[in-house]
């Protein structure tokens, strides 16, 4: 699990963050949802010791961010940032391989190997193992990225962002991947979402935020409502129900989101 206690985080004289305190659920697809400037990146920066603690406390696993050895931190917890960026002529299996280092310190084992041939063919990238990333396009280098914090082999993996650079298709491919691996590994994964109805459709639980506060977490049934949207966005939303999850409507009035929820199409929509 991981815990925040009473966490504030500030810029100069601007609060980032204020009053942050939440349990995340082991073994959990956790989605941090909220508009632009909510916080939600720079939690997960601090969840990660990316940044510096200001005030308040975070534990992961029982293991204080503050006083734990950064060997010890680096087996229980990885993230993969937004930016990242490598020598353009690393080849995609040699990328996935950085994943391994706080398990052998440059003196790779068999079941180092193992681990990052795992990691390849869990996100899908056999196909390009031997290439360079200049070579493949960013959905691809993303996955790759992703496949090397998987190969990390930590109990918890923290993702900024990271349906960046994907299409649909292949966006809500790597959240039912990523949904699928909790369910078979019990690894845990916290990330941070910008469309929520890919939270709707495959995270366990959610954390709203808004101006650097937590508004609501819990179960995503629980947490998307329209209400809540509503007031988190600061715009109309509706919530429907697909294959017994949540489904957020928020491109159209109220009139015509009642009008599609209920099966209608606006005339310049229907096929003749």
């Amino acid at each position: 699990m991981i815990e925040i206690h009473d966490l504030h985080y500030r810029v100069g004289a601007a609060p980032i963050l204020s009053d942050i305190s939440l349990s995340l659920p082991e073994g959990s697809l956790t989605a941090l949802i909220g508009p632009n400037g909510a916080g939600k990146s720079t939690l997960l920066r601090l969840m990660a010791r990316l940044e510096p603690l200001q005030s308040g406390r975070i534990t992961v696993e029982g293991l204080d961010l503050a006083t734990t050895p950064t060997d010890a931190m680096a087996r229980t917890l990885a993230i993969m940032g937004q930016q990242n960026s490598v020598a353009s002529r690393l080849r995609v299996r040699e990328l996935v391989g950085f994943g391994r280092w706080p398990h052998h310190q440059g003196r790779p084992r068999a079941a180092d190997r193992e681990a990052v041939e795992a990691a390849i063919d869990a996100f899908g990238l056999q196909p390009f193992a031997g290439r360079f990333l200049d070579e493949l396009s960013g959905g691809q280098v993303q996955r790759a990225f992703l496949a090397m914090t998987f190969a990390q082999d930590t109990a918890w993996m923290l993702l900024d962002e990271p349906l960046n650079n994907l299409d649909v298709a292949h966006a809500r491919a790597l959240m039912a991947r990523l949904a699928q691996l909790v369910q078979d590994t019990g690894r845990s994964v916290v990330a941070v979402v910008h469309e929520v109805n890919y939270a709707a459709a495959w995270a366990d639980h959610v954390v709203a935020m808004k101006h650097g506060r937590i508004v609501a977490q819990g179960a995503a049934e629980a947490v998307l409502t329209e209400d809540l949207l509503s007031d988190l966005y600061d715009t109309p939303v509706e919530v429907s129900r697909h294959d017994g999850r949540p489904l957020v409507l928020h491109h159209h009035s109220h009139s015509r989101i009642a009008d599609l929820s209920r099966g209608r199409l606006p005339d310049r929509a229907r096929l003749s």
